[in-house]
């Protein structure tokens, strides 16, 4: 079954295209812990950052949970050099987008290999995460199928091939 399969896939393939080095997800996140995640950054990123605890010092995550809207990676304090890090994986540029309801809030980090987002590819972004935070709100009124079926996309997105 194709990610874009349904219309949360196709969302999920708008963002790719937009961002073409990749980009990580976490829908509704409460506590830390998202109900989703979505990531396409390269493999050999995501366990750069996850064997050397980067969340803990990433400026995206940090910005997420202080602000909405979107945010450009070289307008962010990256004391910890994650960000600068990220660019020796070919994610030279990107934003952090965050979409928040009253419950949750969903924080993506979209990467680019060799230029700044546009303004318009920020609002595209915004209205992507919008639209997936959205319409995951409420998981008790998504059918169980649906649900297996995020579950099964977010494997998916995350390791290809799977």
């Amino acid at each position: 079954m194709s990610s874009s399969s349904s219309p949360i896939g196709e969302m999920l393939s708008e963002l790719h295209k937009i961002a073409p080095a990749g980009y990580a997800l976490g829908v509704h996140m409460t506590h830390m812990a998202p109900k989703f995640v979505f990531q396409t950054y390269p493999k050999a990123w995501l366990d750069h950052y996850s064997a050397n605890g980067l969340i803990m010092v990433d400026p995206m995550v940090a910005w997420g949970f202080e602000n909405t809207g979107h945010e450009r990676w070289s307008a962010l304090d990256d004391a910890s050099g994650v960000l600068k890090a990220a660019g020796e994986f070919g994610m030279k540029f990107g934003a952090v987008v965050v979409a928040e309801s009253e419950a949750s809030r969903s924080i993506g980090g979209f990467a680019h290999p060799d230029r700044e987002f546009t303004d318009e590819e920020l609002d595209a972004l915004l209205q992507g995460v919008t639209a997936i935070h959205a319409s995951t709100e409420d998981t008790a009124e998504l059918s169980q199928e649906t649900i297996d079926h995020l579950r099964k996309m977010a494997v998916m997105v995350t390791h290809p091939g799977s």
